[in-house]
């Protein structure tokens, strides 16, 4: 059974590793998927910088591949034989935005989709709070694979 993990992942936060990890442990394979548009560089990274830092911190889990798509996420699970779809939720406000996605994506084409819970040590860490603490020059360290950190703090140097 193959798994996709859709998000933007601008950028990659502890939190997600985890989400990839546990996914990989129950499914054959694990697509991370980059969403967004490729010819448009609408966060701090573009999708290929956060392609790469995905495949670098994720190099360790065999049976995860990282790919892009811009269009409906349904469009990608049918033309890639994906059976299921696999979110983190943080919170109960999580639940509330990702639960109509669900329930569309499954009318569209009977894709599932499996709610992981995150780790409470991860359950405020969201990769627009950290930008914002990062741009300020506040520590992410281990909120951030470490690469990753690296790569931000690179970035925002760049942007000053």
């Amino acid at each position: 059974m193959k798994a996709v993990c859709p998000g933007s992942f601008d950028p990659v936060t502890t939190g997600h590793l985890d989400i990839f990890a546990r996914t990989a442990a129950h499914f054959e394979e694990v697509v991370v998927l980059v969403t967004g548009n490729p010819a448009k560089r609408t966060g701090l990274f573009s999708i290929e910088e956060r392609m790469d830092l995905i495949r670098e911190v994720t190099a360790d889990i065999p049976n995860l591949r990282v790919d892009n798509w811009a269009g409906l996420l349904v469009d990608y699970t049918s033309a890639h034989g994906i059976n299921a779809l696999v979110k983190g939720l943080r919170s109960s406000l999580d639940y509330e935005y990702e639960l109509p996605m669900a329930q569309m994506n499954r009318r569209l084409t009977g894709v599932d989709t499996f709610f992981l819970l995150t780790d409470e040590k991860y359950g405020y860490v969201s990769s627009s709070l950290l930008k914002e603490v990062a741009r300020y020059g506040g520590d992410v360290s281990g909120l951030l694979p470490e690469p990753v950190a690296k790569a931000v703090e690179v970035r925002f140097r760049e942007e000053n």
